[in-house]
């Protein structure tokens, strides 16, 4: 690499830091209440969900800020994610160590669902803390830095073990929402609880070290975009039977369903093509392949390990997801098997998640010398990354999504509770700002 390049690299990498904490600046302070966080509108920047706190949405504030202390923010970063932590431990944790899906201002069960795909952020919300160093000291024995929001590694260990003990199936993946009992509600099992857990294992892995959750996060990752992505030509299919058979008629009268809608997701696509690109990091398992020699998705990226090529699956899924679901200004929410447009609504968080997962595909085509495939993949992170103002409202917070032109292509803020504190965004940047300075790296 030039001189020149290098200067280019490390330039890139400023300007996903400032997009990073641009976002956070937003939110900061105004997003956060007397307990818990609150969601701020796109168009006033006023809070609008009311006293109710969304157990989704509180560890992905958490996880924002701890973000911005890992990419060295001001200080309030760390401030902010133990604010988070507090009323995640506080209020939404039940006596029996799991945690409400819904709780209000005073931590007052709304909604007391067990909710597998809750439970996955609150890993991440713990291993992005741990990582930032909330609650964390060198010395095992000592003190806690922060005795306020105490050890986040006991807490990360334990939502670990309960996961595994009240989620995980005879197949190793989640299962799905289950009663305060930890009664199942519905024999269900859906990719994107488990796409969840896959992104929380790894950034616990990359908090701890512990390799126990890298397994884990291969585990998912070869179950549901290898394995059963098989039986449906390389595309993931949202919904499962119990037994992990492909439900293709869950929800066909609901196309709009906000969580589970029926059809083919290329914001999904996108999603798990940077997680794979991210376990293809941590493998070490770069080629010396050309882009057009390099294989199937089935190489074992390692010799004598029968381990997916992460780096082609996660091409492929990159490529599935522009192929079906690209419109210029933005994705298509559904596809059907041939890509006809189901749902045509753009939602800002797949472009997010494409923007992210071109940095880190761009980052590991380089890693492998493969310069043109490395072009190709930033010239679609800066396609995409035009097309963010679309989606950022004059408070500068994301709308969760844009209406199709036959419907004046209006911008729509999320309904209350939410879920979304611009945690898409602020993954697409800081995964931008750390793939280019794995670049500098990789040299």
């Amino acid at each position: 690499m030039t001189e020149t390049t290098r200067e280019a690299v490390r330039t890139r990498a400023r300007s996903h830091r400032a997009r990073l904490l641009a976002v956070l600046r937003v939110q900061y302070p105004d997003a956060l209440a007397d307990s818990g966080y609150r969601l701020l509108h796109p168009t006033t920047g006023d809070p609008y969900t009311g006293d109710r706190r969304h157990l989704v949405a509180t560890c992905r504030s958490t996880a924002n800020f701890a973000v911005g202390a890992l990419a060295d923010g001001p200080d309030w970063c760390l401030a902010a994610a133990e604010h988070g932590l507090r009323f995640l431990r506080e209020a939404h944790r039940a006596d029996d160590g799991g945690y409400h899906l819904v709780v209000d201002a005073d931590g007052e069960p709304v909604d007391r669902t067990r909710s597998a795909y809750g439970h996955a952020f609150v890993l991440l919300a713990y291993a992005r803390a741990v990582d930032a160093g909330i609650g964390v000291t060198e010395d095992e024995d000592a003190e806690v830095e922060s005795t306020e929001v105490g050890s986040t590694k006991d807490d990360l260990a334990a939502t670990r073990d309960l996961i595994d003990e009240r989620f995980r199936d005879d197949r190793g993946l989640l299962r799905s929402d289950c009663d305060p009992d930890w009664t199942e509600r519905e024999p269900y099992r859906g990719q994107n609880a488990n796409m969840h857990a896959c992104e929380a294992y790894l950034a616990a892995y990359e908090a701890t070290g512990d390799a126990g959750y890298l397994d884990r996060a291969r585990h998912v990752a070869t179950a549901i975009t290898v394995e059963l992505a098989a039986e449906t030509d390389g595309l993931l299919w949202e919904h499962y039977t119990a037994d992990w058979e492909h439900d293709f008629a869950y929800n066909a009268d609901e196309p709009r369903h906000q969580f589970r809608p029926p059809g083919y997701q290329p914001g999904h696509h996108a999603e798990w093509a940077k997680l794979l690109a991210l376990l293809d990091r941590y493998e070490g398992a770069a080629n010396d392949g050309t882009a057009a020699e390099r294989g199937s998705a089935a190489t074992a990226a390692t010799p004598g390990e029968p381990r997916p090529n992460w780096y082609a699956r996660a091409l492929d899924l990159f490529d599935a997801a522009v192929e079906h679901g690209w419109s210029e200004n933005g994705f298509v929410y559904t596809h059907a098997a041939d890509g006809s447009p189901i749902v045509e609504d753009r939602y800002g968080w797949a472009l997010a998640e494409a923007i992210g997962a071109a940095a880190a595909l761009a980052e590991r085509a380089a890693a492998r010398g493969e310069a043109d495939e490395a072009d190709r993949l930033r010239d679609w992170h800066r396609r995409f990354l035009v097309r963010t103002d679309l989606f950022r409202g004059p408070a500068g917070v994301w709308y969760e999504k844009r209406l199709p032109a036959a419907a004046d292509g209006d911008l729509v803020a999320q309904d209350p509770p939410g879920v979304e504190p611009d945690y898409h965004p602020t993954g697409a940047f800081f995964e931008g700002w750390r793939s280019a300075r794995a670049e500098l790296s990789d040299e």
